[in-house]
């Protein structure tokens, strides 16, 4: 466990994002955020299930996901302006990188075993399902706003099981998985290509968290910020925060666009 007072933790986290494809990093978020988070985390849950419909929802073979949140709230912004999310981005995916997705959860308690794989999360997976040569493309910033805890569903994952060409047997990870278990304000940092999954939650209570997912600028997002949030909102927005939700790699649409000035091109020069 590193901890985010001391001098050297970006160091040391690197080492073990290297070395075992993960690290945690304690008292990472103000404490205030955190708390802030948490409402607001189930506000927009109700407002997804009313935006998409329950059936809908439950087709998708998802439990508790919150996508898009800052489309319901501010405070999701506050997590792409924070200067050590930065220090991390830029040492690991370049200032240029941008946001694959940033979606909410909220783990439901359930019956032990109930649940158990039967939807993707809960599941050995990698978020990054490509092998490149070693190339680390893209990074998953995970944030407990609940402790994590081997009864709440803490994330599991499997030391050293990154950047592999194939996958490692089913029996190997589940003998080598290792729930991360971390306060509140805590951060799971991981090499997107990491195997890993969501625990079971029989705690009795919802378990919350966060998925903060940055590739490479060339990658596509899961979703188009831009179009989702929209041009005024996001122009309201501290430049980086642009960056990293798509604003500089736009794609044209039209020669008037491509023609346009430098200064006014979708797509900035130098992203890769």
């Amino acid at each position: 466990m590193i901890d985010a007072t001391d001098p050297r933790w970006l160091a040391l986290a690197l080492d073990d994002l290297r070395l075992e494809g993960y690290a945690v990093i304690a008292n990472f978020f103000d404490r205030r955020l955190i708390e802030s988070t948490r409402p607001a985390l189930y506000s927009a849950h109700d407002d997804v299930k009313a935006a998409v419909g329950a059936e809908r929802l439950a087709r998708a073979g998802e439990l508790g996901v919150v996508r898009i949140p800052f489309l319901f709230s501010d405070v999701f912004f506050e997590y792409l302006r924070l200067p050590p999310v930065l220090e991390l981005i830029d040492a690991t995916v370049g200032n240029t990188a941008i946001l694959h997705l940033m979606n909410g959860f909220i783990l439901p308690s359930a019956a032990p075993d109930k649940n158990a794989e039967t939807v993707f999360q809960q599941s050995f997976h990698r978020d990054f399902p490509r092998y490149m040569n070693g190339y680390l493309a893209s990074i998953n910033l995970f944030v407990a706003i609940d402790p994590f805890t081997k009864h709440n569903g803490a994330t599991l994952v499997v030391p050293g099981s990154h950047q592999q060409d194939v996958a490692p047997p089913d029996d190997y990870m589940r003998a080598r998985a290792i729930p991360v278990v971390a306060d509140a304000g805590s951060l799971l940092l991981f090499d997107s290509t990491l195997w890993h999954a969501a625990g079971q939650n029989t705690s009795g209570g919802d378990r919350l968290a966060m998925n903060i997912q940055v590739t490479r600028s060339f990658f596509k997002q899961q979703i188009d910020y831009v179009r989702a949030i929209g041009s005024a909102k996001i122009l309201e927005l501290p430049e980086r925060s642009q960056q990293l939700l798509g604003w500089y790699t736009r794609v044209v649409t039209s020669l008037d666009e491509y023609y346009r000035p430098e200064a006014e091109r979708l797509y900035r020069r130098g992203q890769g």
